[in-house]
């Protein structure tokens, strides 16, 4: 089990710890719904030290990540990140990744803690052009800073506007008294805010820093629990629920950044999966009736035939209601249409809504 740099920090704040992707990771300190909120109404911050972050680097960069990556690369400018996502040969996900702009030879990819080894394999068996591939996972640690009141809180402390800081976009400066950390318009919350990466010697300083800043604004340390419920109060697709190695990115919903503008792995099936159609599609629902769904739960008809699965649910903190995400066959996919949850032997109603669930 690896340990993030700032382990015996959140040990020390009396923080559940549980395995997480290989790490030890905080799932929560007060708890889920307290800290969903705070993130939500104010300002939070979580340790994702245990992401992955790889360099790309040299004359060929560009031309390995529009290789590898789904989305197109080429219109990025210096200081801008794209979410996008590295199909597999057969069909499927690697991973879901954002890449980062640094100027035209320097790029930083960031990809899911469980995959760091699967993905720094695959885009190395790929990089027949001669790029230069580092993983950079273990010298450094990311914390995000989410909420509406993120930027004011921590202006104090950076160089960087936060307040001009355009969604997507990073600029790298001084950071509580550290120079060169990366400031990011990037998270994974729909409230707001910013990530910072730092080189993991300098990552306890400032999260003391973080949270002496954000004290009058009533900031907290928040755990992974609550990011998953911000996340999926959001139709944001994580790793290993909504998507894998098998599924398809055009049925989970991520045909707006495959461009096939260009070529890249395994394109030309995808672009033959479009023209001639999708069967499934990942949707949201609403529970009508009482209960909560959850992960691998099955999605069933009027009739009671199975015809899908939970992906990701929870009683949404934000709405208070029960929320969803889960692949079911295109003709229930509308919004509107009625389908059931099969919690324990009841069939449980539901209606297909548009995400994101919630909207500010």
């Amino acid at each position: 089990m690896k340990q993030v740099p700032l382990n015996d920090v959140h040990v020390a704040l009396g923080a559940k710890m549980v395995p997480f992707a290989g790490f030890n990771m905080p799932v929560q300190y007060e708890g889920v719904n307290v800290e969903h909120h705070t993130v939500r109404d104010g300002v939070g911050v979580f340790d994702v030290s245990h992401m992955g972050l790889f360099k790309i680097s040299g004359d060929k960069a560009l031309d390995l990540i529009q290789k590898v990556s789904s989305n197109d690369a080429s219109v990025m400018t210096n200081g801008k990140a794209q979410y996008s996502y590295l199909p597999n040969a057969t069909g499927g996900i690697v991973d879901d990744i954002i890449t980062y702009k640094v100027n035209d030879t320097e790029y930083l990819m960031v990809v899911n803690a469980s995959n760091i080894d699967k993905d720094f394999a695959w885009i190395s068996s790929q990089n027949s052009m001669g790029a230069t591939l580092e993983n950079l996972s273990d010298a450094y640690s990311l914390l995000a800073i989410q909420g509406p009141k993120a930027n004011e809180a921590m202006q104090s402390i950076t160089n960087v506007n936060l307040a001009d800081l355009k969604f997507y976009s990073f600029e790298t400066g001084t950071f509580a008294g550290v120079d060169n950390v990366i400031v990011s318009a990037t998270g994974y919350t729909g409230s707001g805010g910013f990530e910072i990466y730092a080189k993991n010697e300098d990552i306890e300083h400032i999260w003391n820093e973080v949270l002496k800043a954000g004290a009058d604004w009533g900031i907290k340390p928040i755990g992974l629990a609550a990011r998953d419920t911000l996340r999926l109060e959001m139709g944001y697709c994580l790793y290993g629920n909504e998507i894998n190695d098998e599924t398809s990115p055009l049925e989970a919903g991520l045909g707006w950044v495959t461009k096939f503008t260009k070529d890249f792995v395994n394109s030309e099936a995808l672009k033959k999966q479009k023209e001639e159609g999708i069967k499934n599609r990942l949707v949201g629902f609403e529970l009508v009736e009482k209960g909560i769904p959850r992960h691998d739960y099955e999605i069933v008809d009027a009739k009671g035939t199975v015809i899908g699965k939970v992906t990701s649910g929870t009683q949404s903190p934000s709405l208070g209601k029960a929320v969803g995400i889960g692949y079911v066959p295109i003709e229930y996919a509308k919004e509107g249409s009625e389908i059931y949850i099969r919690i324990r032997k009841n069939d449980v109603k539901a209606v297909v809504v548009k995400m994101p669930f919630y909207k500010k």
